[in-house]
């Protein structure tokens, strides 16, 4: 495996559009979750709280880990095609 400095600021670049995007996609998971559970006892309410910890840390590690790769191919192949001197073709 090859490390380049493109290919690590892709990777970043990845990370940080990942935790961007977490803040909206668990806001609304949340809510819908709340939604979908009504009134509870206060134990199942724990129980809940619980399972939407979980839900959290999953949405944000599932996320991190497919954008920061995908950062990191990405930066890889430009940082590839900016080495031989061919410029990505823009559409």
């Amino acid at each position: 495996m090859e490390y380049s400095l493109p290919a690590w600021v892709g990777a970043l670049a990845g990370t940080i559009v990942a935790v961007a995007l977490y803040l909206p996609t668990i806001r609304l998971i949340e809510r819908r979750m709340r939604a979908q559970s009504g009134a509870m006892p206060l134990e199942q309410r724990e129980a809940f709280e619980e399972k939407l910890s979980v839900v959290r840390r999953l949405i944000l590690g599932v996320d991190i880990a497919i954008l920061a790769t995908l950062g990191y191919w990405i930066g890889k192949a430009l940082g590839a095609a900016g080495a031989a001197g061919i410029s990505p073709p823009l559409r």
